[in-house]
């Protein structure tokens, strides 16, 4: 694997890790009203850094445009 990859990699890593933390802070305060403290950041980094882990390990490298290709593709 070449270091620009890697790069490429590590930054779609770290935007999906600060992403999720976002989300799920906007979606903790307006889905309980609970105050955002320093506890629940904890706890949304460590549920959010597994899930940006497994979305840039496994699912970027599916090629869904050719799954949904070959599903909608007309076939003679």
């Amino acid at each position: 694997m070449n270091w620009k990859r890697l790069e490429i990699i590590f930054e779609f890593l770290i935007f999906g890790i600060l992403l999720g933390i976002t989300e799920d802070l906007i979606v903790i305060k307006l889905a309980t009203n609970e105050p955002i403290t320093w506890r629940v950041i904890g706890i949304v980094v460590l549920i959010a850094i597994p899930f940006a882990i497994i979305g840039e390990l496994i699912f970027d490298r599916i090629d869904f445009a050719k799954i949904f290709q070959g599903l909608f593709e007309k076939k003679d």
